[in-house]
Formats: structure tokens, sequence, C-alpha cells
């Protein structure tokens, strides 16, 4: 009797343990957002140009200057918070920001966990290797150490068409994928474009996007049922999309037009 009752008190206190992690979403709307007079936006800043620090520090890039951009839309105060890859999902959902400007592509999976935007940007993912290496598709990738940023849009796309039996290795962020290239750990990556870019410079001449992973759109995410939120945001990205306030903070960082997107 005394053993199945510590048994019953274990398993309440450990019901109890996961009542408390387990932090209920919480919905907004953009009166919530300004009577608060604030508004908590989580970034990557291993992501550059898109995710950045500056000479202070403190986050910069496309996507902290939209995240601005969007606060004075708002008239609120503008609190940019550093996210990973893999954390800035759980940030979104357990409440330690209000919306995610994150470099976060759109794909079905995460639309399960969170409310997207429309599109305010848009990057295509590579396959990037050294410039000598035969590799021309999917199938030549089999016998190579293949580099990617965990949990990332590239991580996907990657997994989706790689054959099996390759060795795909998977970093904590694109910096550390992007250095285990140049120091020959992997044969090849998974990046962006603007990544790609970054490595160029380092390296000039010797790495080469090698085929197309994927062409993403990437939107600002919400909390599930946050329907007044969702209009306020899309409204903001229409407006600015159509008056080139974004294309010109996209021109900024990236040197080019901000791409079409639906």
């Amino acid at each position: 009797m005394q053993t199945i009752s510590r048994r019953v008190f274990a398993a309440l206190g450990l019901a109890a343990t996961v009542s408390l992690l387990a932090t209920p979403a919480v919905a907004q709307t953009l009166e919530d957002l300004k009577k608060k007079g604030e508004v908590n936006v989580g970034l990557l800043v291993d992501f550059p140009p898109y995710g950045t620090t500056n000479a202070q520090n403190q986050p910069d890039g496309y996507d902290a200057d939209v995240a601005r951009l969007l606060a004075k839309d708002w008239g609120v105060k503008v609190n940019l918070v550093p996210v990973t890859g893999p954390n800035r999902i759980p940030f979104l959902l357990t409440n330690k920001v209000d919306l995610l400007v994150a470099s976060l592509a759109i794909t079905p999976e995460r639309a399960k966990q969170v409310q997207f935007s429309k599109p305010y940007s848009a990057a295509t993912i590579v396959l990037l290797g050294e410039k000598k290496a035969n590799i021309k598709g999917p199938a030549d990738i089999k016998p190579l150490k293949v580099g990617v940023a965990r949990a990332s849009t590239q991580d996907v796309a990657l997994t989706a068409i790689a054959p099996q039996g390759t060795e795909i290795r998977r970093f904590d962020d694109d910096a550390s994928a992007m250095q285990a290239l140049i120091s020959g750990q992997v044969d090849a990556i998974g990046c962006s474009t603007t990544v790609a870019a970054q490595i160029n410079k380092r390296q000039p001449g010797a790495f080469e996007p090698k085929f197309v992973l994927r062409q993403q759109e990437m939107a600002v995410a919400m909390r599930p049922g946050n329907e007044p939120l969702l209009k306020s945001v899309n409204d903001f990205v229409a407006r600015n999309t159509a008056n080139g306030e974004l294309n010109k903070l996209y021109h900024k960082w990236l040197g080019a037009d901000l791409p079409k997107m639906q």
C-alpha cells in the first residue's frame, strides 16, 4: 500500500511538473500589443544578411529592419530577441516572443505549429560544394559527407532528396556548417545563396552552387488562432510591398530586388 501511494504521488508530481513547463500559447491582437506598448520579435543573428549582429553586437540585418519597420508602422517599441533555428518556434509557442521575423520558410510541417503571414522575403537554397567536385544531382552526393543547419529548411530539403545511405552531418547553425565546409569536415553543404555568397567572400572561387534544393518563401510567424493579429501583419506586408519599403530594405541588405512572391 505504501509503495502504491509513493507511485501515485510520484506520478502526480511528474504531471504537475509537466503542467508547469507546458506554457499555453497566448492569443494576441494588435490592440493588445499597442496597450503593452511594445512587441517582442524573435530573429536569427547567424544568418547574414537576413540576421546578423552589428558593431555594437546588437541584432541587425534584413529581418531586424523589417521588425523595426513593423513596430514603427504599429507605433510600438520593438524588442529584438535572438533565437536559433531549432528554438525559434518553441520561443514563440511558449510566449517568449510575440512574433517571429526569423527567416522562417513556409512549410506544411511548420504550418501545423504556427500561423504564417503572407511572405515578406524569399531565398534560394542550394547544394554548395568545391568547384572541382563533380556533383550534378542528388545521386552524386551519396558517397559524400554533406552538412546542413539542424532543423532548417535546407535540412528538410536535403533530407528529402538525399539517396539512402548519404552521410548528413547536422550542425547547430549555418555558421557552423559553413566552417565545416571551409575546413574540409564535409564535402558540401545545403545553404541559402546568401550564405554561399558569404563563403565566396572568404574563399573566392573555391566553391560553387551545384544544384537548387528549394526556392523558399519566408513569412512572419504567430501563434495559432491569432486571426486579428494575422490580418494586421498581412496588411503591413501588403502595404509595404506595394509602397516599395520592403524592396528598399531587401536592396540594402541583399543588393537585389525583392523577389516576386504569392
